[in-house]
């Protein structure tokens, strides 16, 4: 899919950055209306989910076909600043590497251009077995020109 192009509820690819935007309800938050701080896994979860169905849809439907599945292998955050109740919220998402059994994606939490959250997230791809797999060349493709490598600080 082109960076054009939308799907209903899956957000929008900008500049090789799938933008997902979320609106913070009382479901979300603690007793101060505050997002409880696990709920930024599922926004995130959510927005990578929506980014590969909205640029590899069909690879991920064979993927799946195959009966295979990414899992979450490894995940940090880093929590600059709370959103509340009623805000309006996106998730920003690159992926950074694409290789052998491996996705790995970086996440931002924005509330306008103020960075709330930031997330490090690889996930595995896996047979129904519970074993690595290599990711189907069919989507590592689809993929691609998604995949921005990450520019450390010098």
């Amino acid at each position: 899919m082109s960076e054009s192009q939308t799907q209903p509820g899956s957000g929008v690819m900008r500049d090789g950055c799938h933008v997902f935007p979320i609106r913070v309800y009382y479901e979300d938050t603690d007793a101060a209306g505050v997002v409880y701080y696990a709920n930024y896994l599922r926004f995130a979860e959510r927005a990578r989910t929506e980014m590969l169905r909205l640029v590899a849809e069909q690879p991920m439907r064979a993927m799946a076909a195959d009966g295979a599945a990414f899992v979450v292998r490894r995940c940090a955050l880093d929590y600059r600043a709370p959103a509340h109740l009623d805000e309006s919220i996106e998730v920003r998402s690159r992926l950074v590497a694409a290789k052998g059994a491996t996705l790995v994606a970086r996440q931002t939490v924005m509330r306008a251009a103020d960075v709330l959250v930031e997330i490090d997230v690889e996930v595995a791809c896996m047979t129904r077995a519970g074993r690595p797999t290599r990711v189907p060349a069919a989507l590592r493709d689809a993929l691609t020109p998604f995949t921005h490598s990450r520019k450390e600080p010098s």
